[in-house]
C-alpha cells in the first residue's frame, strides 16, 4: 500500500509577510528609504501585522507596498504615535490595506522644511468667536465653557511673515467627508472612530495644499495619502469649488488655542 503523501502546511499570514520582506528587492527599497533605520521599521511592521487580525486578511505584498509609502516619508506606522498607519478595508468584499497619514504626519513634514514659525489646527467651540471683521477676515477667539463643536480652523505663519488661516463649519466638514471620503460610511472608517482627528487632519491638508511650502516630501505625502480615494488634484479642485464662498480668516497665532504637539 502506497504511503500517503503529507499535506504541506500553508504558511501563516505572518510567515508570508516575512517571506515578502526577506526578498532582496524589498529590503533594498527599505534601505534606500530609511538607511540604518530600515531594520527597526521592518520589525515594527511585522509587529503591527502580527497583532492585527484584520490586516492579516490583506495580501502581504499589498501591506508591504503601503508600508513603503510611510518609509519613503520616514514616518512611523505605529497607530499610537498618530503619524501614519495602515488600515485594512474591504473593497467589494476583498480586504485591502490602505496607507493613511495622520495630522501629526503633516505637521512633521511641514516642520522638516524649517519654513514655518507657527502651524496649528483645532476645533472651535460655540461661544469662542468674540470678534470677527468681515472685511479683513480677522477672527479672535477666547475660551468657552461650551463643549459643542461648531467648526474647525488651521493656521500657519512662515518665517518670512506670510500667514493664512482657514475656517470651516462642522457642516462643511461633514459635507467634505461625505463627498471626498470613500471610507466615510464604512464601519471602521477613522471618520467614525475619530472624527475630530480626521477633521483636524483635513484642515491641515487643505491649508498646506493651497498655501504651504511644497517640499518634495509634502508633495509625496499628498500623493501617497489615499485616505479619501480621490486623486489629489481632483480633491483640491473640489475643495476650492465647495468652499469658494467660505470665509478665509486671519487668526492671530497667540489668540488661537490649540493642542500641544
Amino acid at each position: 500500500m502506497a504511503a500517503t503523501k503529507p499535506v504541506a502546511k500553508e504558511p501563516s499570514p505572518v510567515e508570508q509577510l516575512k517571506k515578502v520582506l526577506s526578498a532582496e528587492s524589498v529590503q533594498e527599497q527599505f534601505r534606500n528609504a530609511l538607511k540604518e533605520e530600515a531594520p527597526l521599521f521592518v520589525a515594527s511592521l511585522i509587529d503591527i501585522y502580527s497583532n492585527d487580525t484584520a490586516l492579516q486578511e490583506c495580501k502581504p505584498s499589498d501591506v508591504v507596498r503601503e508600508a513603503l509609502k510611510a518609509a519613503t516619508l520616514k514616518l512611523p506606522i505605529n497607530k499610537n504615535l498618530g503619524f501614519a498607519w495602515i488600515i485594512p478595508y474591504k473593497e467589494k468584499g476583498t480586504p485591502r490595506p490602505q496607507f493613511q497619514l495622520g495630522y501629526k504626519g503633516y505637521i512633521q513634514l511641514a516642520m522638516r522644511t524649517g519654513q514655518y514659525k507657527y502651524l496649528n489646527a483645532d476645533v472651535v467651540y460655540e461661544g469662542e468667536i468674540v470678534y470677527h471683521d468681515k472685511l479683513t477676515g480677522e477672527l479672535r477667539l477666547e475660551r468657552s465653557d461650551s463643549d459643542e463643536v461648531i467648526g474647525y480652523f488651521a493656521h500657519m505663519e512662515t518665517v518670512n511673515g506670510f500667514r493664512k488661516t482657514i475656517y470651516w463649519t462642522k457642516e462643511q466638514m461633514l459635507n467634505h467627508a461625505k463627498r471626498f471620503s470613500a471610507s466615510f460610511h464604512r464601519e471602521h472608517s477613522p471618520w467614525k472612530t475619530d472624527f475630530e482627528a480626521m477633521a483636524i487632519k483635513t484642515m491641515l491638508k487643505a491649508l498646506l495644499s493651497r498655501y504651504g511650502i511644497m517640499s518634495i516630501d509634502m508633495m509625496n505625502a499628498f500623493t501617497a495619502d489615499s485616505a479619501d480615494d480621490v486623486p489629489f488634484e481632483d480633491q483640491v479642485q473640489g475643495e476650492i469649488e465647495q468652499h469658494a464662498n467660505s470665509e478665509v480668516l486671519d487668526i492671530e497665532a497667540e489668540d488661537a488655542e490649540g493642542p500641544d504637539w
